[in-house]
């Protein structure tokens, strides 16, 4: 039938050259010329063909989002800037029923320039029709599900948020779902500074369970994984105390839930490590510290002159993070609302109070209003 569509079209476009083109101009053709127009226009009508069938197996994806913010620090000195927050650019490709690929490219300004490779990943599976999938590349690993209806991410994610190179097979059937998975770490755990060791020996696991009824959805899950000194924040403070080993892995432990029911909209997260970093590694008040934090919110959306609004309230803390410069407690209030098809503005404020002078902090408060206009396709 292909060959058939393609035969008719090319028979067509033969038949319109005789009609529009003037009798004398054909006449002047050579043969060899007349030859080479046909051949140049079957040619066109193939990579027609050849890119709509790419388009049914690729699929494009950007997000955009441009911020301004005016506010003080726990210094109580004013900043505001402008930024160009965020630029994604995603790509999902269907190579074969049990095969796919993904690509996405981040932007932010003053923290991934030039573009970053952000993940690349090749899955073999469909879930649809058999419900064990692996999933190989540079990932997001399943530890923590940092949901939130605010600008700001949420301390949970700064805490345990993981990017690396992995393994993953998991699983979905009947609302459940779970994976295992292993990657080679930045951290290394080492007594002696002098080892080698570049192995795979950071590992996880996460179990979940989603419902979807009418008016109410619910999403929960655990999480668990041995390294927690390889999520983006601890890897970077490390790094900036030229460290890149520990004595033991600290594990991880997150723990998050989402309850929707009809118009309200309820996050529950916590993320922490599960013991102590030695002294020296990670400290708080003259010891190791354990790092956690949590993020509770509310939020309530409706229809306001024809487009839906959310109205969000939220509050999240830490507990000892003081070496991680995050805040111990901070309340945040949002406002968004769209204003065309995938556009959408959001207006927050965010009321932050640092560790006492007793845990080493300073005591202080620190208060931001941001404003973000966003656009996704």
């Amino acid at each position: 039938m292909q060959f058939l569509n393609k035969s008719v079209v090319f028979i067509l476009t033969i038949v319109l050259i005789f009609i529009l083109v003037p009798r004398p101009a054909l006449s002047e053709m050579s043969d060899h010329g007349l030859e080479k127009e046909v051949k140049a226009l079957k040619e066109k009508v193939e990579k027609l063909g050849v890119l709509e069938r790419l388009g049914e197996r690729v699929g494009l994806s950007a997000l955009v989002e441009v911020e301004a913010s005016a506010g003080n620090g726990f210094n109580g000195v004013d900043e505001s800037d402008i930024v160009l927050a965020t630029v994604e650019l995603g790509l999902d490709a269907e190579i074969a029923e049990y095969v796919k690929a993904h690509l996405q490219f981040l932007w932010e300004e003053d923290d991934t320039e030039p573009i970053d490779m952000d993940e690349g990943t090749v899955t073999v599976g469909n879930t649809e029709r058999f419900p064990v999938y692996f999933t190989a590349g540079k990932m997001y690993v399943p530890f923590g599900a940092f949901e939130t209806n605010m600008i700001q991410d949420p301390l949970t994610l700064e805490i345990g948020e993981t990017n690396q190179s992995a393994i993953q097979v998991g699983f979905e059937v009947s609302g459940l779902c779970g994976s295992i998975y292993a990657f080679n770490g930045n951290i290394d755990e080492k007594e002696d500074p002098d080892d080698k060791d570049n192995e795979i020996k950071c590992f996880g696991a996460n179990i979940g369970y989603a419902f979807e009824g009418d008016i109410m959805r619910l999403k929960l899950g655990a999480d668990w994984i041995n390294n927690i000194a390889d999520s983006k924040l601890l890897t970077d403070v490390f790094e900036e105390k030229n460290v890149d080993h520990i004595r033991d892995y600290v594990g991880g432990l997150a723990l998050h839930l989402t309850f929707n029911l009809g118009s309200f909209t309820f996050i529950g997260e916590y993320v922490g490590a599960t013991d102590e970093f030695h002294d020296g590694e990670l400290d708080f008040k003259g010891r190791g510290a354990r790092p956690r934090a949590w993020n509770i919110e509310l939020a309530y959306t409706r229809d306001i002159l024809g487009s839906e609004t959310t109205f969000a309230l939220g509050y999240q803390g830490t507990d000892e993070a003081l070496a991680l410069e995050l805040p111990k407690d901070r309340y945040l209030a949002a406002i968004g609302t769209g204003l065309v098809e995938n556009a959408s503005i959001t207006l927050e404020y965010l009321h932050d109070e640092d560790y006492s002078k007793s845990d080493g902090g300073t005591d202080d408060d620190a208060n931001m209003v941001t404003f973000q206009l966003a656009v996704e396709f």
